[in-house]
């Protein structure tokens, strides 16, 4: 099973690349499954009904999040009805929503997805770690393809869980600080890995958002409106080979496509 993890989605721009890249890549790459991290995918933060159809119509398969995904309260009720949009399963039983879903192929294969949020430097929330463990006591009676999204700001959190899950889920990638990381590996069991799959959207850019806004905000530490980039757009993320029997990773290559004549 070959799988396409696509990095923080920003905004427009980050949508016109799903829209003009994923199809194409799922047809040249003979992608079965697309997994893409979209919390900021709605004006910056948050993320709306309107813009999950919009990445759900151009070939992504679920859609996972993180700290931002409260921002838009007409997010809740699709949370609630619909399992191809995620929210960390990290959060209370009683937010909407779930933070796993099970999803099955036309092939008859059957891949889960968990969605995790790191406790540090964040607002607290549950340990990710016994999250997942309950998560994978619920999967394994089902499939032994495992993906995580592990999103977190420090590092050594994110590699401490995938070294917590080696052997145990098919992959771990971490998300959040939309700047892609260049440790991608496979574990000793099998788990294929990597830090931040990076930011699909604006690379000219701080993390998205305009520089100028950015640089005189630390400069003075006065407000600012921090408005979206629009220069220079990437897709950035990862394609993972996985074995279809015992689920363990095959390989992993870290990518980027640059959308072209864009603006």
């Amino acid at each position: 099973m070959r799988v396409l993890l696509i990095g923080d989605i920003v905004a427009s721009p980050g949508r016109d690349a799903v829209k003009k890249i994923v199809p194409r890549l799922r047809r040249e790459r003979s992608v079965d499954f697309v997994i893409a991290n979209a919390e900021n995918v709605a004006g910056g933060s948050g993320l709306t009904p309107e813009t999950i159809d919009e990445l759900l119509q151009n070939k992504i398969d679920v859609i996972t999040s993180g700290d931002h995904v409260w921002k838009k309260k007409e997010l809740y009720d699709r949370l609630s009805k619909d399992n191809r949009v995620l929210r960390p399963a990290n959060y209370p039983q009683t937010s909407p929503g779930s933070g796993m879903a099970i999803f099955s192929l036309e092939s008859g294969k059957k891949i889960a997805v968990i969605n995790l949020l790191g406790r540090v430097f964040m607002d607290p929330v549950d340990c990710p770690f016994q999250a997942a463990e309950k998560e994978i006591e619920k999967i394994n009676r089902a499939t032994k393809i495992i993906l995580v999204d592990m999103h977190a700001e420090a590092t050594s959190e994110k590699i401490a869980m995938g070294r917590f899950l080696d052997g145990r889920v098919s992959v771990v990638f971490g998300t959040h600080t939309h700047v892609q990381t260049a440790d991608e590996k496979i574990f000793p069991q099998g788990t294929g890995y990597i830090t931040d799959l990076g930011m699909t959207g604006p690379q000219d850019s701080v993390i998205g958002r305009r520089c100028d806004a950015i640089v005189e905000h630390f400069l003075t530490l006065m407000p600012k409106k921090f408005e979206i980039a629009d220069k220079d757009v990437e897709l950035q993320g990862a394609i993972v080979n996985i074995d279809d029997e015992s689920g363990r990773a095959l390989s992993i290559e870290r990518g980027k496509e640059k959308l072209d004549n864009y603006r």
